[in-house]
């Protein structure tokens, strides 16, 4: 299907960004008038907001309302916008953890949660700690409002009952890859199936399969569809990740906002990784076990690990990886009961993330 056809009903994407983030900013201003006693609430709530502007794709309340029109064409209720909007928050939380267990300085090209909130208390010796230790209480508040979001009168108890299931299993999911992340991290080996399921848990099911399922389920989505949404989402995933991967070392960082020496230096067990180890010649292996994961990485230093990705096969085996990923989550669309709106965005989704620069 060509992805210049317009789609049979409207789904603005560009829309769907600009009402989850007028509900986040409101709910935003709703807890510094609930708390006036606690003026030290608006550094917090500051700092949300400042991510939130920082940009961001919206990738995760974009699915949910995919999934939703992926099943009906009926207008989407309340409950469902705030359901994308808990994502949205969810991922804010995710972030300022993930950076912090990382030591990145910046993130959409401002600096992170935890940097802020140090350089905001930069008269003091320990500024860095505090920094740290303020910025997990930031994730810790965006967590648990994530899930206080779902609660107003304009949710309803069926679609809390149907979503919280979902909700409860993206949390754990999301933990657990995260764990297995970061007890990988640093012990760079060619073992693929640890890589694999870093991916599946840390971003295929969190970015795209959940996402589109709290949607679909909230439109009364049977068995069978959510069975073919899992088909399209974990293939694709795994290709967004691979993508984010090979950005990670080659991206431009006034485009991705990020460095391209911090997983590096960050020794991440990626399948890129992995693959260049298992390929690679022996001078290759050593000097990728030299470099890999050392925290002074500088440029040339990355230069030279580049240069063994790419020598040793791995950067173009996990190009076509990505394209074969994405092949598969196509074809899971190729037959369904799918209303037209849910499959046409979900292929031009699929497309934009396996090609992105950002």
């Amino acid at each position: 299907m060509s992805t210049t056809t317009a789609p049979p009903s409207p789904l603005d994407p560009a829309a769907i960004r600009t009402a989850v983030d007028q509900l986040l900013y409101g709910f935003l201003d709703e807890q510094e008038r609930a708390t006036p006693e606690l003026p030290e609430l608006n550094l917090f709530t500051g700092n949300l907001r400042d991510m939130l502007r920082a940009g961001g794709k919206r990738i995760r309340p974009i699915l949910c309302l995919t999934g939703w029109h992926a099943i009906t064409d009926r207008t989407p209720p309340p409950g469902v916008w705030r359901v994308a909007a808990s994502l949205e928050l969810f991922h804010a939380f995710a972030l300022i953890h993930d950076d912090i267990m990382d030591n990145s300085d910046t993130r959409r090209g401002r600096p992170t949660a935890h940097r802020a909130l140090a350089t905001h208390h930069q008269a003091r010796p320990d500024a860095d700690s505090v920094g740290v230790n303020a910025a997990i209480l930031l994730g810790d508040l965006a967590l648990g409002w994530s899930y206080e979001l779902l609660h107003a009168p304009d949710v309803t108890p069926a679609e809390l009952a149907a979503v919280w299931p979902l909700l409860n299993a993206l949390r754990t999911e999301t933990l657990v890859g995260q764990y297995l992340d970061l007890t990988a991290t640093g012990d760079p080996t060619a073992d693929t199936d640890t890589a694999w399921r870093i991916i599946r848990y840390k971003t295929a099911k969190y970015t795209i399969e959940r996402p589109l399922h709290l949607g679909a389920t909230l439109a009364g989505a049977t068995a069978a569809q959510l069975r073919c949404l899992t088909a399209y989402a974990l293939p694709l995933g795994e290709a967004f990740q691979l993508r984010d991967d090979l950005l990670g070392v080659w991206g431009d960082p006034e485009q991705t906002g990020k460095s391209t020496l911090d997983d590096l230096r960050e020794g991440k067990h990626t399948v890129l990784v992995a693959t260049a180890l298992e390929q690679a010649t022996v001078p290759q292996q050593r000097s990728l076990r030299h470099r890999f994961g050392h925290p002074r990485l500088n440029e040339a230093d990355a230069e030279q690990l580049r240069t063994v990705l790419t020598d040793s096969g791995a950067q173009a085996a996990t190009e076509q990886l990505i394209i074969d990923k994405r092949d598969q989550a196509l074809e899971a669309l190729a037959a369904t009961h799918l209303q037209p709106t849910g499959p046409f965005w979900l292929r031009q989704f699929a497309h934009t993330v396996t090609t992105r620069a950002v």
